[in-house]
């Protein structure tokens, strides 16, 4: 029955692929529009303030400087727009918020243009001349992209009203509560193109109205295979937010899919401020976090993590030379030891850790160490105790399973166990694992399933913190646990 369904709406899917593809095309377009044609305003402009304009003549060489230069600034301003988030959800987005952003946005950019490139220029003979073409070009720029991206926002937002941008909308729930939230979103979900297809069962009990007015595929516990079935990109979680338990097991069930997740609030959330209302007359959620950090966030930690892992291979080749013949002298065995744990969307992969046990020390199955493990070398405990065992990481951290901080990976094994207590350990796969993290500095190594339940709190409050401030805590946690010779 899924499968008919998927190939139903393969085809429906498909064509809004298109239809939405063209609609980050014609912003992004915009865009790049605007600033192409703002810096040919400004150029005319800067003519004016400067008195240059008379008796100035264009040659083809300065028409040609001049298109080369705008087409550099055009592209310059395109890659901020898209590191600052601007390209990030175009179909929620609301006319008011973006200029708003779009004008801290112009700032930010102006600024780095002005000492770039405008500084050093020769016509301006004083500082108030400065001013000028700052405040000019500023100016210029922000009107002319505020417009044309008005207009694109405003024609996306046409196509969603009419439905012909819209998402398939899955409603998770079978109460009366879930009937009125129904009603709700059928009232007000249009603003945001909420195209409610179906409703996924909880408990025993059904609402006969609700029953119909929509379809059901299948309980909630066959959410994910409902999810790619139905092409899902939006689920409401209708049910009572005092049942935390089960809409916990419901989030474990959605962890790894792509559609959006929102749950409905109470009073007291609300009154904490968790509530975020994407339109003014929309139905008020709590939206799950999809983006954990800025773009231009993501993109500077990856670099870092690339650039500092290589620059540490390459100088400290020393100690790895040491550390591996200090291995080899401490018992028999290989120097390196490989093992399967699990990363980034649950995909597996290998890690390398300089051998700290004896070999065979797994013969009798999995197991966590502890602090008199008897079979850990001499060697390997004093490698634990300052981290060195970690530094083969750096190796994962280059090739993209690791970031040097993120989550500590584990073994399928006991992911298996922590799951059975604790389900939204499954959270922790929404980003790169780590060398270090924040669960690893502040609770350290776990020697039980309890242990590591316990540790998962600090982790979850990583994620859910995300920056590159918090990352940058962590590492000096680290370096002054490596320091005291605190680890294990």
């Amino acid at each position: 029955m899924l499968s008919y369904l998927g190939r139903e709406n393969n085809t429906l899917h498909l064509a809004l692929q298109l239809i939405r593809r063209f609609q980050y095309i014609k912003l992004v377009a915009a865009d790049f529009g605007a600033a192409l044609l703002a810096w040919f305003c400004f150029f005319l402009l800067r003519k004016y303030l400067l008195d240059e304009l008379t008796g100035y003549r264009f040659t083809e060489g300065v028409l040609f400087e001049l298109t080369g230069s705008a087409v550099f600034i055009a592209t310059f301003w395109t890659i901020l727009y898209a590191l600052i988030g601007e390209y990030r959800d175009i179909y929620r987005k609301s006319r008011l918020a973006e200029i708003i952003r779009l004008a801290r946005a112009s700032v930010l950019g102006t600024v780095v243009i002005f000492f770039a490139l405008l500084l050093d220029d020769q016509g301006v003979s004083n500082y108030k001349a400065y001013y000028k073409t700052f405040t000019a070009y500023y100016l210029v720029h922000f009107m002319l992209t505020a417009f044309l991206r008005t207009l694109a926002v405003s024609s996306i937002q046409r196509l969603i009203r009419r439905g012909t941008i819209s998402f398939p909308t899955l409603l998770v729930g079978s109460s009366a509560l879930a009937l009125e939230t129904y009603h709700e979103l059928r009232r007000t979900g249009r603003h945001l193109g909420l195209r409610l297809v179906a409703f996924a069962p909880v408990g025993d009990t059904i609402d006969p109205a609700l029953a119909a007015e929509l379809p059901t595929r299948g309980t909630y516990k066959r959410l994910p295979a409902l999810v790619r079935a139905l092409k899902i990109e939006q689920i409401v979680i209708a049910i009572e937010p005092s049942e935390h338990r089960l809409i916990q097991d419901i989030l474990a069930l959605l962890e790894g899919t792509p559609a959006r997740v929102s749950i409905l609030p109470d009073l007291y959330q609300m009154l904490l401020g968790s509530v975020k209302v994407n339109h003014l007359f929309g139905t008020p959620l709590i939206e799950i976090k999809q983006d954990l950090l800025p773009v231009w966030q993501v993109v500077v930690k990856r670099i870092f993590d690339i650039v500092a892992s290589s620059l540490f291979l390459i100088l400290a080749w020393w100690v790895y030379a040491f550390t591996a013949v200090m291995v080899k002298l401490s018992s028999p065995g290989p120097v390196f030891y490989r093992q399967e744990r699990i990363g980034r969307n649950g995909q597996p992969f290998r890690i390398i850790k300089f051998r700290s046990m004896y070999i065979d020390a797994e013969k009798m199955g999995p197991a966590l160490s502890s602090d008199r493990d008897p079979r850990i070398t001499p060697w390997g405990r004093f490698m634990r105790k300052v981290r060195l065992d970690e530094l083969p990481q750096f190796w994962n951290v280059v090739k993209g399973d690791m970031s040097i901080v993120g989550p500590r990976p584990e073994r399928q094994y006991f992911i298996d166990k922590i799951v059975k207590i604790a389900p939204h350990y499954r959270h922790l796969h929404r980003v790169r694992p780590g060398l270090t993290s924040l669960g690893q500095v502040k609770y350290g190594y776990a020697e039980t399933v309890e242990q590591m339940v316990e540790r998962l709190k600090f982790d979850i409050l990583y994620i859910e913190n995300m920056s590159l401030a918090m990352d940058f805590r962590v590492l000096l946690y680290t370096l002054k646990i490596i320091v005291e010779g605190r680890g294990k």
